[in-house]
């Protein structure tokens, strides 16, 4: 136990830049893999033992809350960002009053974002047009899931802030017992005592809360300056300004692309509730598939961050080109795997032919475009951690929200056929992959030479 909670941050201004990149980056993948395990637990659990409209329910509530926990992911970044960048500067009076802050501002949102969640159910079910034998298991779903939505809050700044000295083992850990916790709470909810989708849900907040728990714990414990002083939690202006300018635009861009899903997700709904829980259990698939850009984007992210506030561009650069590297060979490893073996993935989460032949379908169609990511996210991760994420925001809304519902409306108006609907993410991972490089190639980690001053 003293070993867990002993000091992990690492300073990345020097030493070998690929390796600093894969010890960060393989405990991030990692943490999220077993993230990913235990939702699938939970779609995989409500698939087999309660019914195929139940994972319809539950897959289909993903960007409603995405919509809310984006935001909350999208400060914690700026949060990440600036903590990293004092950390760097070895500043440890910015760097005090930085975690604070961050933590004074999570506290507030906890609070509004759990009332407003559970306010917009309603309207959101109805505007995603949710079939009726779906509409109760997904209310049901998301009312227990907002309840409970500040341990995740709190988890997410919590692992933000150790990820932002360079400690990505700790919040790997953190996971690894949360998923034991999902599992167990899925087995005894959803399997022995049959609670349906309540349970799954119940499993997934009761796993989040033991995450805010140890997150919070060990950040009480550490002596160094990122340590947490619960009686130093106040709000400090100037730390204020530096987390909203960065974290902000990233807060605003998630939430507002989690929205504009809701609407592709509602052009799936209209072919069925079989069609839904193929999209569902295509969608869990998916979030393995970009487990490796984003743990790899993540990373640049805190390297860029630590040598901009040490101020060393030319090694910032060079840990961009390499993080673009990795994410590409690893990404493309995994695609061409997933697409072979799609049917017995996707048969994991149900029995029902008709949703298993959509499933496949839809890894097949989309897998091959998930290389277009990694120019995205390695890029936008850079951006911030040079403090710029205005740009990002602008790039993601163009092309994720604004682009993908001219093509949605478009192809609408063609006849709405399964296959275009369908390749509506891939063509805006492409147009903001495009527009995100043009942007990363003109700032000035994509200078062919940069001057430290």
């Amino acid at each position: 136990m003293k070993h867990i909670l002993g000091g992990r941050d690492a300073d990345m201004t020097h030493g070998n830049i690929m390796r600093q990149i894969i010890s960060f980056s393989l405990p991030m993948a990692l943490g999220l893999l077993f993230q990913q395990m235990y939702n699938t637990v939970d779609t995989i659990v409500v698939g087999r033992f309660v019914s195929y409209q139940a994972l319809a329910a539950v897959g289909t509530t993903g960007s409603i809350v995405n919509m809310l926990v984006g935001f909350s992911a999208g400060l914690s970044t700026g949060a990440g960002v600036v903590i990293s960048q004092a950390y760097g500067a070895h500043d440890q009076e910015r760097l005090d009053k930085a975690v604070h802050t961050s933590l004074a501002i999570t506290l507030i949102l906890c609070v509004i974002l759990t009332v407003l969640g559970l306010v917009i159910i309603d309207p959101m079910l109805r505007f995603m047009q949710i079939p009726d034998d779906v509409w109760n298991e997904a209310k049901e779903y998301l009312t227990i899931y907002f309840a409970g939505l500040t341990a995740l809050l709190l988890y997410n700044m919590g692992s933000a802030i150790l990820r932002a000295v360079g400690d990505s083992s700790r919040p790997l850990i953190i996971l690894i017992v949360a998923s034991v916790v999902n599992v167990f709470g899925d087995l005894l909810f959803v399997v022995h005592f049959r609670i349906g989708v309540a349970g799954a849900a119940y499993a997934t907040v009761m796993s989040q809360g033991a995450s805010a728990v140890m997150v919070l714990w060990i950040l009480s414990r550490v002596k160094e300056g990122y340590g947490i002083r619960w009686k130093r939690i106040r709000i400090d202006p100037s730390s204020v300004k530096s987390i909203m300018m960065i974290g902000l635009p990233s807060g605003l861009q998630q939430a507002v692309t989690a929205f504009s899903n809701v609407f592709v997700q509602s052009y799936t709904n209209y072919f069925g509730s079989a069609a839904m829980a193929g999209w569902a259990s295509y969608n869990k698939l998916d979030s393995y598939l970009s487990i490796p850009v984003q743990s790899i984007a993540m990373a640049s992210s805190t390297f860029v961050g630590q040598n901009a506030g040490a101020n060393d561009m030319e090694r910032a650069k060079k840990g961009t080109r390499t993080s673009l590297i990795m994410g590409l060979v690893v990404t493309v490893a995994l695609s061409a795997l997933i697409m072979l073996l799609a049917r017995p993935a996707i048969s994991l989460f149900t029995s029902e032919e008709e949703v298993i032949e959509y499933g496949v379908f839809y890894v097949r169609l989309i897998s091959p475009f998930f290389v277009t990511l990694v120019f995205n996210q390695v890029y936008a991760g850079a951006l911030r951690g040079i403090g710029n994420s205005l740009t990002p925001m602008l790039v993601m809304l163009g092309s994720f929200v604004v682009f993908r519902q001219i093509y949605l409306a478009t192809v609408k108006a063609l006849g709405n056929a399964l296959v275009p609907i369908s390749l509506a993410y891939p063509m805006g991972w492409i147009m903001c992959s495009v527009l995100i490089s043009i942007s990363y190639h003109r700032s000035i980690l994509g200078k062919k030479k940069t001057d430290n001053a």
